[in-house]
């Protein structure tokens, strides 16, 4: 979650990192601070708190320096203060980190510097970074911190200052995402693009295992022994405004109210005039997808529940054994895996760290990998063999609106695509459900319209302490989402069941005062659904529901309706989970989050 900003150049290098670091707040964080190069040693300001914290301490004076490094610290190792704030020095003040990721055996690693003299004044494992520095530096800033990356395990994004080297800045990455934006006579490093947009829009985004030397006449990207590599510059389609709020309160309502676009986009060129699916980008052909006989679909978070969709979509049209496996887990158990099997990973960012070590490992292991992914550049996006983009566009809110629909867009021409291929899908049926998908965008632009009722709703709701969201089939994937939308940004507490399964122990949880929201779309299961509301009602819980318009009987069984437009069944979730994001947000906001 932290941010990291640099700049080397010819202008005032602290106020433009701590500016550029403002472009990350969305990422959320405790803490934040900056250090730059200046009279002969490392200067470092920092404070816990916000960046406005951070900017008042350089109301008292700047240091004037062309070189600076900036972060913005959520808490892992050490609870959030001004000493556990990045960024972090050595014993004699001349060498500066700031630090994105966990050092897994920093202990050791601290325990032995210890023991040489080296005093430590934090409860960080980033502190260790430093000190190891400084106890491998004979001369040599760049030598010493290669030297000391070669002890390290666990993940990184770093970047180094040293008053031994003012003219350079360091960078390096493992696992834990860096870009360098390249200016003209200047540089800048960031933990993420929007950091950078507004200077420039030309990008370097380093690999795994990348180290570089950024100066401000150049770039000199190296692996981690040295040898040269080749990073191509990427440039930046979507502009800074993009990454702006465009009038809206928060980034979250801005990417919710964004997703008709973002659905049109997602299709865009993917399909035909004719209303087939055509996914040339792909680069797999139809034998090699007649040969698959197992699929897995493997992520994280809400990237997972796009999974849980996927998941019935696909079996319904492959008709072979499909799985949805949380990355954290799959990465960490032996999955049956053979060379006939697919396994697709779905991320945002594409740098979600157990689903690319997921995709590592089913790779090692014979499977064809395909990655959905937002991120033009990421490292799912280079190292997936095939790749679907989202094309969602920047989504700034950690709490993910637009990319989930994307993905869900993206999963359903896909499901689509490898049907055709296999020949288990008529053209007819496919015409259909495409045609059914260019009416989305519309759809979903309906139930936005309806977003004062939901704040009304939200009102009514906003009081309740817990929350469960029960669902069937592609309706529970629904409500799992909804119920991470809401525990995510208002810190109630929600949970999701298969409404089938209330029963088993959970149903003692109902009484008076506990919202349920009941999801009932889904018309061969809906039946099914009402008796689990009655059984909801019998206990005197408050039940909202999310129907389909049109429905006449729910208001006989719910206490408060939200009314979803018309589609196929199997593409319900993209409507039903609009109302879930702003009911989210609603309630977050009227309880001062």
């Amino acid at each position: 979650m932290c941010g990291i900003t640099g700049y080397i150049g010819k202008r005032q290098a602290v106020r433009l990192s701590v500016e550029q670091l403002q472009r990350l707040e969305y990422r959320g964080y405790d803490s934040a601070g900056v250090a730059c190069c200046a009279n002969g040693h490392v200067v470092v300001l920092k404070a816990q708190g916000k960046i406005a914290v951070l900017k008042q301490l350089l109301e008292t004076g700047t240091p004037e320096a062309t070189v600076a490094v900036a972060h913005t610290r959520w808490a892992t190792h050490g609870r959030p203060s001004t000493p556990n704030a990045h960024p972090h020095t050595d014993c004699g003040g001349q060498i500066a980190v700031v630090h994105n990721g966990i050092i897994e055996n920093y202990l050791e690693l601290r325990e032995r510097l210890m023991a040489a003299g080296h005093e430590f004044r934090s409860e960080t494992d980033t502190e260790v970074l430093p000190h190891l520095i400084e106890a491998h530096y004979h001369g040599d800033m760049e030598q010493a911190i290669r030297d000391a990356l070669t002890e390290v395990r666990g993940s990184y994004a770093i970047a180094v200052v040293s008053s031994y080297d003012k003219n350079t800045l360091y960078a390096a990455r493992k696992d834990s995402p860096l870009v360098i934006g390249l200016g003209d006579g200047e540089n800048f490093v960031a933990s993420d693009i929007p950091a950078v947009l507004g200077q420039t829009r030309d990008v370097i985004v380093l690999e795994d295992g990348d180290f570089a030397v950024i100066r401000c006449e150049g770039v000199r990207v190296t692996s981690l022994n040295g040898a040269p590599l080749e990073r191509s510059p990427m440039k930046v389609t979507w502009d800074a405004e993009s990454a702006e709020k465009g009038g809206y309160e928060h980034f979250m309502r801005k990417e919710i109210h964004d997703q008709p676009a973002t659905i049109r986009d997602t299709m865009r060129g993917r399909v035909t005039p004719e209303d087939t699916v055509d996914l040339p980008e792909l680069g797999l052909s139809a034998e090699k997808i007649r040969q698959f006989e197992w699929v897995y679909l493997v992520a994280c978070g809400t990237a997972y529940h796009a999974g849980l969709v996927a998941k019935q979509f696909f079996e319904k049209r492959l008709r072979i054994p499909v799985e949805t496996d949380l990355a954290s887990e799959f990465r960490d158990r032996d999955p049956v895996i053979t060379d006939k099997t697919l396994v697709i990973v779905i991320s945002q960012s594409g740098e979600t760290a157990d689903t690319i070590a997921a995709m590592r490992m089913a790779a090692a292991k014979g499977a064809t990998t395909l990655g959905i992914v937002n991120v033009i550049g990421s490292t799912i996006s280079r190292e997936a063999q095939h790749v679907l983009h989202t094309q969602a566009g920047p989504e700034i809110c950690v709490a993910s609106t637009k990319a989930y629909v994307s993905q869900l867009i993206a999963v359903y021409l896909l499901g689509l695509y490898l049907a055709r291929q296999r020949g288990v899908l008529s053209i007819e049926e496919e015409r259909e459900i495409v045609a059914a998908m260019r009416l989305l965008p519309e759809q979903v632009q309906e139930v936005l319209e309806g977003e004062k009722a939901i704040i009304r709703t939200a009102e009514q709701f906003a009081s309740c302490k817990d929350f469960f969201f029960l669902g069937r089939g592609l309706d529970y994937a629904v409500a799992m989402e909804g119920a991470l939308k809401l525990k995510e940004i208002s810190y109630i507490h929600s949970e999701a069941l298969a409404a089938g399964e209330m029963k088993h122990g959970t149903l003692a949880l109902i009484v008076a005062g506990v919202a349920t929201i009941c999801i009932a779309t889904q018309r061969t299961l809906y039946e099914k659904m009402i008796s689990n509301v009655k059984e909801v009602k019998a206990r005197d819980a408050t039940v909202l529901g999310l129907v389909r318009a049109g429905d006449t009987h729910s208001r006989h069984s719910m206490d408060e309706l939200i009314y979803v437009p018309e589609t196929r069944d199997e593409l319900m979730p993209v409507a039903t989970i609009v109302p879930m994001q702003l009911l989210a947000y609603r309630i977050a906001r009227l309880n001062g989050c």
